[in-house]
């Protein structure tokens, strides 16, 4: 009896369950709640209720009263600036990110070989700190088409000079009446022939001054047997005087004019003036009529046209490779700090070159930051506004619009319609998200690994 009594209390009863472990969304939701709401309130402040607002806006006529359901993104694919605006996105979209991107690449890899390499990033990386706006003055000085004043055409035209030789004097011409009569391509030529023993005289006017400061004073050619001599000068005094169409103190020699004898159309002799204004031709020009080509009175070469309609968009997108290149060196060269130099080595052992450790060691080893940097890029240059607002001028904003230039211009400009400015948005904002879903996609497959 006493056996069974001891053997049943000592049976054990009923183990509890585990206790939950206390946290604060199960214990306490309204504590997390409370941090959260200060997030959630600006979150719906700054990006639902605006997103939700244009989504109703861009249902609405200019007004904002009359529905119109679809139309106004109907007309954001029918309108012409619109559609050069989403032309120019794409470009953008393309271009831009994957220059930036190589360029920041090749940075990265050459300034590890390099002792100066730390200062040179500096420079390239530089530009970031520019705001855009100072970045577009800049540009669009560097843009301007005088060479006096914009360094691109100022360095091209130097370039263009080395190797095609400027005309001599510039919209130069004859006084009207004389013996010089226009012809082709800017040429003039003598209505008499040239006669052997019996120099010619070629005048001319509207030479700039600065085209024959320093000249000499010209001197009448000296008849030479069995060859046709002239002179070619500035038939002009500064402050008056001398009698037009002859030689005589203060007139000024025209040096390095190309003086051709014409025989039935052609060529048949050539020669330069010399400092004094002097030319001589061979016997054969005697008979001949004389031409001064258009070349010797050319246009100087201005240079590119680079904020012109045809090239407006790649200016742009060089301004903005120039501040954003180094953003994507400096992503790259933390990528590049990481890359086992083991690998980089093994290859050199097993017969690689440099070119080959770059294309299939180091490139494919920084395809998570490159994916980094382009999809970065590509978001920014989606709601590029400020750089193509300030650099191209009124007469090719239009050839260089895009997407966010026309929703402000469309919103805000002279011809407000903001219904249409709201599916803009819409419209943007949809572009964007695929690139955004991809990157946050991206960022989980890293956090797995």
């Amino acid at each position: 009896m006493t056996t069974a009594t001891a053997g049943a209390a000592a049976a054990p009863g009923p183990i509890p369950p585990p206790r939950k472990r206390a946290t604060a969304l199960g214990t306490r939701p309204w504590v997390a709640a409370l941090f959260l709401l200060p997030a959630l309130a600006l979150l719906g402040a700054l990006v639902v209720y605006p997103i939700g607002y244009s989504v109703y806006r861009s249902l609405f006529d200019a007004s904002g009263h009359g529905f119109v359901g679809l139309d106004n993104y109907h007309e954001v694919f029918s309108d012409d600036r619109i559609r050069t605006a989403l032309k120019n996105n794409v470009i953008w979209v393309i271009v831009a990110p994957s220059i930036a991107t190589a360029l920041g690449l090749v940075f990265a890899v050459l300034t590890e070989r390099v002792r100066w390499g730390t200062a040179f990033k500096l420079v390239v990386f530089m530009p970031m700190a520019i705001s855009m706006l100072a970045a577009g003055i800049i540009f669009r000085l560097v843009y301007e088409q005088s060479p006096d004043k914009g360094v691109a055409n100022a360095v091209w035209v130097s370039v263009h000079d080395t190797f095609a030789e400027p005309a001599p004097f510039p919209g130069a011409h004859p006084r009207p009446g004389g013996d010089l009569t226009a012809g082709g391509g800017g040429s003039y030529t003598t209505r008499s022939a040239a006669r052997a023993g019996s120099p010619a005289g070629l005048p001319l006017v509207a030479v700039k001054p600065d085209d024959v400061s320093g000249a000499r004073d010209a001197v009448a050619a000296r008849p030479v047997p069995g060859k046709v001599t002239g002179t070619v000068w500035l038939d002009f005094i500064k402050g008056g005087g001398g009698t037009p169409g002859r030689l005589g103190p203060g007139k000024k020699a025209l040096a390095g004019v190309t003086v051709q004898a014409v025989r039935e159309g052609r060529t048949v002799a050539s020669a330069k003036t010399g400092s004094d204004g002097t030319f001589t031709l061979p016997g054969k020009a005697d008979g001949a009529r004389l031409r001064l080509p258009g070349a010797n009175f050319a246009a100087r070469y201005n240079g590119v046209e680079w904020l012109g309609p045809s090239l407006v968009t790649p200016s742009i997108i060089g301004a903005y490779i120039w501040m954003w290149a180094g953003f994507a060196m400096v992503l790259i060269a933390a990528g590049l700090a990481g890359v086992p130099r083991e690998l980089l080595e093994a290859a050199r052992v097993d017969g690689a070159g440099e070119w080959q450790v770059f294309r299939r060691v180091t490139v494919p080893l920084l395809a998570p930051v490159l994916g980094v940097v382009v999809i970065t890029l590509m978001i920014n240059v989606l709601k590029i506004f400020d750089l193509v607002y300030i650099i191209a001028p009124g007469s090719s904003l239009h050839n260089a619009n895009v997407l966010a230039l026309q929703l402000y211009q469309s919103s805000f400009g002279t011809d407000v319609n903001q219904g249409v400015g709201s599916a803009i948005a819409v419209f943007l904002l949809l572009l964007v998200l695929p690139v955004v879903v991809v990157n946050i996609r991206r960022m989980r497959r890293e956090r797995r690994r």
